[in-house]
């Protein structure tokens, strides 16, 4: 059984036992939602901590759903949604990463979905090898995977690229329009926003930029991302 079906499984039929044999005793646990903002998440050390959280969730009269999973080397992230018996729902965005196939890090962002989708999901298991389609452009490319009616993305900047330089010809935009919520999977990506601020985001971490930047490659090594919330006309040839 893969790590995707056997997450997605044990995620489903909510067996917290299936779900903490695949963490490592020391592993950390991080939780972002309406009430515990990205200054002040929930953080977790070790299996016996994420436990005991994971099992006051899973008590909870709630069906679990996954709704997309994607693994890369030692990285993976999925999608859950977890829904009430009122039928009102939460989608959780999970970022893992892995040690010789066991989580040593889990970074999950919980949000409501408002979005009032009535067709139930169906659960899917694709790979970007087998993207819906593929942006390429100077120096990277954004690979497009849709599954139950939502985009995932996995972009690929080399050293040297720059959003203002290859990306922004392709736009028409002066700066970068879309939302990203990102996960950086290798390498270190720069970003200054509209008011001229600037951070780096780099391998583990997650971000959420907003409309209005600018964004290019730090030092000689290959960004690569998974992006949940770009779609549309992303760096799309418009000929």
């Amino acid at each position: 059984m893969t790590l995707q079906e056997e997450i997605s499984r044990a995620i489903e039929s909510r067996d917290v036992d299936a779900i903490l044999a695949r963490f490592d005793n020391d592993a950390d646990y991080v939780l972002i939602d309406q009430t515990r903002p990205p200054s002040e998440p929930l953080a977790l050390h070790g299996r016996d901590a994420i436990g005991r959280s994971l099992r006051d969730i899973f008590a909870q009269d709630m069906r679990h759903e996954v709704q997309q999973f994607v693994v890369q080397g030692d990285h993976a992230a999925y999608v859950e949604r977890c829904t009430y018996p009122d039928d009102s729902k939460v989608m959780v965005m999970s970022m893992l990463d892995l040690r010789s196939g066991r989580i040593v890090r889990q970074s999950s962002v919980q949000a409501w979905d408002e979005s009032g989708t009535a067709t139930p999901p169906r659960t899917q298991k694709r790979t970007f090898a087998d993207a819906d389609e593929v942006r390429t452009f100077e120096k990277g490319r954004v690979e497009l995977l849709r599954m139950n009616g939502n985009d995932v993305s996995r972009a690929v900047f080399e050293p040297g690229w720059r959003w203002s330089q290859h990306v922004k010809p392709i736009a028409g935009t002066d700066l970068c329009t879309y939302t990203h919520f990102c996960y950086i999977l290798s390498g270190t990506l720069g970003i200054r926003m509209a008011d001229g601020s600037e951070f780096e985001a780099a391998q583990g971490e997650t971000i959420r930029i907003a409309p209005g930047h600018d964004a290019w490659v730090v030092g000689e090594q290959t960004v690569v991302l998974l992006d949940w919330e770009t779609s549309g006309d992303y760096a799309k040839d418009r000929d």
